[in-house]
């Protein structure tokens, strides 16, 4: 066998696995948010730290929907690479979901929150909470931030929220400096549209509008004692 055709076949080879694996990536992404959807149906029912399987070690926390991309997602406890394999997770040391303050999620780049490169400011975003109350939010606008510089402030009056996640999204070789981030502010919830996710639970009647100033929410420095390091997110987080 010659050696140019040793080569194509390792060529061959190398694409195949490489389609495999990233197939089986998606595949596990999304099976394991269908696992997790009866584990929060528990939560709401009063259970709480509801594994999703029993060798889990995290359980749902809160569900984040976005009505205009289909998006409807179980958030999990800890945002560590082994849960985000799963689902998005709650970056700890940001406000609790539905809490006053900034609450950050991450997740993967090309799995979970691979929609966030299609969001556009307005974009209305709602997060249910372990007592089954319903949060708003409209997306206000989205930044590109570097984890050797950047801050992100968690201090806020308000219940503000910001979706975390690699960047590029095309980028072929993960675990960069740089991150997207979608930063979200309150809107209030009223009457008027149904949202239904993919294991058939309402979570309510659901539409948006305005209900109060929108907050700014900015990177802040360093030195002020409400921010996060983007370095420690990551250190925590693990996204690729």
């Amino acid at each position: 066998m010659s050696v140019r055709r040793v080569l194509v076949l390792c060529l061959v080879a190398a694409g195949t696995w490489q389609f495999g694996s990233g197939l089986y990536i998606h595949l596990k992404a999304k099976l394991a948010q269908h696992l997790i959807a009866s584990a929060w149906s528990r939560s709401l029912q009063g259970e709480r730290e509801v594994r999703p399987w029993p060798w889990a070690d995290t359980w749902p926390i809160a569900r984040l929907l976005v009505p205009a991309q289909g998006v409807d997602l179980y958030v999990l406890a800890d945002a560590s690479g082994r849960s985000l394999a799963f689902g998005p997770g709650y970056v700890s040391g940001s406000a609790a979901p539905g809490t006053v303050g900034n609450t950050i999620i991450a997740a993967h780049r090309d799995t979970h929150f691979r929609f966030l490169r299609w969001l556009t400011p307005g974009t209305r975003i709602v997060v249910q909470t372990l007592d089954g109350a319903l949060h708003g939010y409209e997306m206000s606008a989205a930044a590109i931030v570097d984890v050797r510089r950047d801050y992100l402030e968690v201090q806020s009056a308000q219940q503000t929220l910001t979706l975390l996640t690699c960047y590029p999204f095309d980028a072929i070789v993960p675990g960069g400096p740089l991150r997207y981030a979608v930063f979200a502010n309150p809107v209030g919830l009223t009457g008027g549209l149904l949202v239904a996710g993919h294991d058939g639970v309402p979570v309510g009647e659901v539409a948006l509008r305005i209900a109060f100033p929108r907050p700014d929410v900015q990177l802040v420095e360093r030195r002020q004692s409400v921010a996060i390091g983007l370095a420690d997110v990551v250190h925590q987080v693990a996204i690729q």
